[in-house]
């Protein structure tokens, strides 16, 4: 069983959570996370995104933007914005977005349990990624922001947080993109923690490349103590919010393509309408599962291709993505590797259908790719078969708010 541990949280003042709390660091890029900094020197993306405190052409991972990561962090703590709570505790963490809510457990997981296979991943990372955010964790001796989990829901957790979310809360703002996020302090974790220590298994959902670093700067502080140490000391564990599966839900992760690999639009369509039901669309959202749209010459089509039944209990081939890429990508648009050709990109499905003819109509993209989520049940049976996702095969709303709990490793 995976271990749950409560912590000593560095966290703002009630009256300035809004304004430290900051979207992740890898959600925006480096103009983006400036313009939502501008004014704010309280902003945690002054931690997790520090390059915006240097010109644009900066490199972003000279030795330098670690030390000000540190320097900014060291600032907050100094000028009281981050304080260290009394004891160790929990949190309960709920987000509301469109009127959607999901409630986690914010704790923290053990690197070994990271390693062993206890919590599961279901993609592989990136090394220039993973580098740079152990560079980060090693330069603030913290974790800045949670590992987002998920875990099949058990009906006694549940009741616990629904009793927790009755009392008046620690933080409740909303932010500037609509998101409701509220905290409450759980000052006897220790029903929470036997509770979650109780599951068999947990799942990294969003972030693992954060995992990925935690685990590798957890191993080399390992180093620097007498004998390794015992495995209890801080740097063995990091920042985690566990959700109940059942509460999330996961947005398309939508595609869009450069040309039409020499073909005519004529011998497209045909191509794709050999694959199954090709039908022109108002509407550019796919309804269910084998179900993909195609904005194609500023014309929406959908693309409905009936199950394969020697793929259908397969974890991997039986996903959106796959099919799309097996039958679509690489026969039809000479895709080799999504992961390396610059003929493809992709787009959250935040962003909507309007920003896929933005870029295709009023842009310099040729087809955009409409696909249906990816479900949490496809999300696990993957982990659970010890199986890699396709590269962008998820995106989760909304993004947890990084600096609202920091977990610090000494």
């Amino acid at each position: 069983m995976p271990r749950i541990k409560a912590f000593q949280a560095l966290r703002p003042m009630t009256e300035l959570a809004a304004k430290v709390a900051s979207v992740p660091y890898d959600v925006v890029n480096r103009d983006e996370a400036a313009a939502l900094a501008e004014g704010n020197p309280l902003s945690f993306l002054h931690v997790v995104r520090p390059d915006i405190d240097f010109p644009p052409e900066k490199n972003p991972y000279d030795p330098d933007i670690y030390e000000k990561a540190a320097a900014n962090f060291q600032k907050l703590i100094q000028d009281g914005a981050l304080k260290r709570d009394p004891a160790d505790c929990v949190f309960a963490y709920r987000q509301i977005m469109n009127g959607h809510s999901q409630v986690g457990i914010v704790a923290c997981c053990h690197i070994d349990d990271y390693e062993n296979n206890l919590i599961l991943k279901h993609e592989k990372t990136r090394k220039s990624k993973e580098d740079d955010r152990t560079r980060h964790v090693l330069a603030l001796n913290a974790n800045a922001g949670p590992v987002f989990l998920t875990y099949r829901g058990e009906d006694d957790i549940d009741f616990k947080v629904a009793e927790v979310v009755k009392q008046t809360p620690l933080y409740d703002f909303v932010a500037a993109d609509g998101v409701q996020h509220t905290v409450w302090r759980i000052e006897n974790a220790q029903p929470f923690t036997d509770a979650l220590s109780a599951i068999p298994v947990f799942y990294i959902a969003d972030g693992h490349h954060r995992a990925a670093s935690a685990w590798r700067a957890g191993k080399e502080l390992r180093k620097r103590l007498p004998n390794g140490g015992t495995g209890d000391e801080e740097c063995n564990w990091f920042l985690s919010v566990l959700f109940p599966s059942r509460q999330l839900r996961i947005l398309a992760y939508n595609r869009i393509l450069k040309d039409l690999n020499g073909l005519t639009v004529p011998v497209l369509l045909e191509k794709l309408d050999a694959l199954g039901d090709l039908k022109q669309t108002d509407n550019p959202v796919p309804d269910a599962p084998g179900s993909f749209c195609f904005l194609i010459d500023h014309r929406w089509w959908k693309l409905t291709i009936p199950p394969d039944p020697l793929f259908v209990k397969d974890p991997i081939r039986s996903l959106d993505v796959s099919i799309l890429e097996r039958l679509v990508l690489h026969p039809i648009f000479g895709i080799e590797d999504v992961r390396t050709d610059s003929r493809i990109d992709f787009v959250g499905g935040i962003r909507g259908t309007a920003e896929l003819e933005k870029l295709c109509i009023g842009g310099d993209w040729a087809v955009a790719i409409s696909m249906y989520p990816t479900t949490l049940d496809q999300l696990m049976s993957v982990s659970d078969a010890g199986e890699i996702m396709p590269p962008k095969s998820t995106w989760f709303e909304p993004k947890l708010r990084s600096g609202l709990m920091v977990h610090t490793l000494e």
